[in-house]
């Protein structure tokens, strides 16, 4: 019989042939290493890249529509993020953040910005307000320590 205070031991599975946390390659696949079925395919592309890219010229020239769609892509993509104006006041204290939330607010009302625009603008907003207010508690805590050493 064995000991029931010892140690339990794991066993292992079919498939799973080492044990948790350890490894058959410790080190393991070097940064940067490609796998071998993306390398061979990047390969193969990189060999008829350019007969292809030709046939697909020549096909989108011909009013092939899908063709048409996959060349405007490549060279003309839509904007992810385009740059936006609207006025929004500065914010240098925490009760500036409530002026420049609603020129976010009417912008988006006034069609000027799209829901999601106006949700990464918020989110710098609020970037700002932590930056104010870590700031703020830098300046507190440094008046505190200040005022500590100041007392005999």
């Amino acid at each position: 019989m064995s000991d029931p205070t010892g140690p339990k031991q794991q066993r292992r599975r079919p498939g799973q042939p080492f044990a948790p946390g350890q490894s058959g390659n410790p080190r393991g696949r070097p940064a940067g290493a490609r796998n071998r079925v993306t390398a061979l395919a990047q390969r193969l592309m990189d060999a008829d890249a350019e007969p292809v890219i030709m046939a697909l010229i020549e096909a989108a020239k011909a009013g092939d529509v899908s063709a048409i769609k996959v060349v405007l892509d490549r060279v003309a993509p839509l904007p992810r993020n385009r740059p936006v104006h609207f006025a929004v006041p500065p914010i240098d204290t925490p009760a500036d953040l409530g002026g420049a939330m609603s020129a976010v607010l009417q912008a988006v009302a006034a069609g000027d910005l799209t829901p999601d625009e106006a949700v990464s603008i918020a989110s710098l907003v609020e970037t700002r307000r932590r930056t104010i207010e870590t700031l703020e508690l830098d300046a507190r805590i440094a008046a505190l320590e200040q005022s500590k050493v100041a007392m005999p």
